[in-house]
């Protein structure tokens, strides 16, 4: 069974953005706190994932490629909106970033996220490094669904 073991930073600045993004559109089917059930289409790929809970920074992860128009059909059953964003893979000191750039209601919004081999992995923090999100449950996508980022009545003062 996978595991994934991720930690998620706000990004400040634009000095991260390099090449083409992959645009991303997801749902969910189950937003359960003890597991979620997401679809995904990234690019000209598609998938659906199964997570578990999650515990610090470790939760199992299930993946499986899917069609997309299969997809696509369960995308119009998904709760609550689906997310619109675009994926940017940066690579700083030896370790890859996904950095997700949020449309869409929740416009303005910019995350990083690392997955780590172990929870206690030491890397190098890019100089574009905001605050720690890891564990706070707004920034969970699946969250972010229902309770869009443009809605907060307090945004995180480290953009």
């Amino acid at each position: 069974m996978g595991v994934e073991i991720e930690r998620k930073f706000l990004v400040c600045g634009n000095e991260w953005k390099k090449g083409e993004g992959v645009s991303i559109r997801q749902g969910y089917i189950n937003r359960d706190k003890e597991r979620t059930v997401r679809v995904r289409i990234a690019g000209s790929q598609a998938f659906i994932t199964i997570k578990g809970i999650t515990r610090g920074s470790s939760r199992t992860e299930l993946e499986y490629e899917i069609p997309v128009s299969d997809a696509e059909e369960l995308l119009t059953i998904c709760e609550g909106m689906i997310i619109e964003k675009t994926r940017y893979t940066v690579a700083h000191a030896g370790t890859r970033w996904g950095i997700d750039e949020f449309g869409g209601a929740n416009s303005g919004l910019i995350i990083a996220e690392v997955e780590l081999q172990c929870e206690d992995e030491v890397f190098d923090k890019p100089p574009w490094f905001g605050g720690e999100v890891t564990g706070d449950v707004r920034y969970y996508n699946s969250n972010l669904v229902e309770q869009s980022y443009s809605n907060w009545r307090e945004r995180p003062s480290s953009l």
